[in-house]
């Protein structure tokens, strides 16, 4: 975000924020939250997400401009959590599957930072198709841990290919670390059966040679 060089009264812990596009906001006149939320996001950026963004409007009676200050103020106090993936177990497979067939996606990630992650941390569906569980509250990794985290979730029911975005969040609602993907295939019914018995086909009949006289 452009950084005002002019001269500034001091506040927002600090940092500088050009004041003719806050004062833009604050004059807008806008009462629909669903648009002032989206106004918040696209000023702080894609790692805010919807209901961090809600929380700091509601605090500041809806109003953008000290929604924005507010945010600054409690992010300057605080370092965010890092976070890695270390494996996707799966990453390499081919995931094809039935439709409304439950199935399991597990990452590894580890925390890649100097600090402990704190308590009440949780991976979140961020975007995309959403399969199962949007919500998964992962333990307090210290630097250097690491841990498999499962979700449950069941396929659509139409075939198609759907992915899910995935993001680990701070207790407050802040995104942190590197996006993890599920991604499936899902086929019609009865697909996989066939594609199995052609591959047992494929094969070749059994060899004989051994059991022969």
């Amino acid at each position: 975000m452009d950084v005002d060089n002019g001269p500034t009264d001091g506040s927002g812990g600090g940092i500088d924020i050009e004041q003719s596009l806050l004062q833009q906001f604050s004059c807008m006149g806008t009462t629909d939250r669903d648009e002032l939320i989206q106004q918040l996001q696209k000023v702080l950026g894609s790692h805010l997400n919807y209901s961090t963004a809600a929380f700091f409007l509601d605090m500041n009676n809806w109003n953008l401009q000290g929604a924005i200050c507010s945010y600054f103020d409690v992010e300057n106090s605080q370092k965010l959590p890092s976070m890695a993936l270390a494996s996707d177990p799966k990453a390499c497979e081919s995931e094809s599957i039935e439709p409304n067939t439950p199935f399991q996606k597990t990452w590894n990630i580890y925390n890649n930072g100097t600090e402990t992650w704190p308590i009440g941390c949780y991976l979140q569906c961020a975007d995309g198709d959403r399969m199962g569980d949007t919500r998964k509250v992962i333990p307090c990794l210290h630097p250097g841990e690491s841990t498999f985290i499962t979700v449950d979730m069941v396929s659509p029911s139409t075939a198609g290919v759907y992915q899910s975005k995935w993001r680990l969040c701070t207790p407050a609602g802040t995104y942190f670390g590197d996006p993890v993907w599920a991604i499936v295939t899902v086929v019609e019914e009865g697909t996989m059966a066939l594609t199995e018995q052609l591959q047992h086909l494929n094969d070749g009949p059994p060899d004989t040679d051994s059991n022969m006289c």
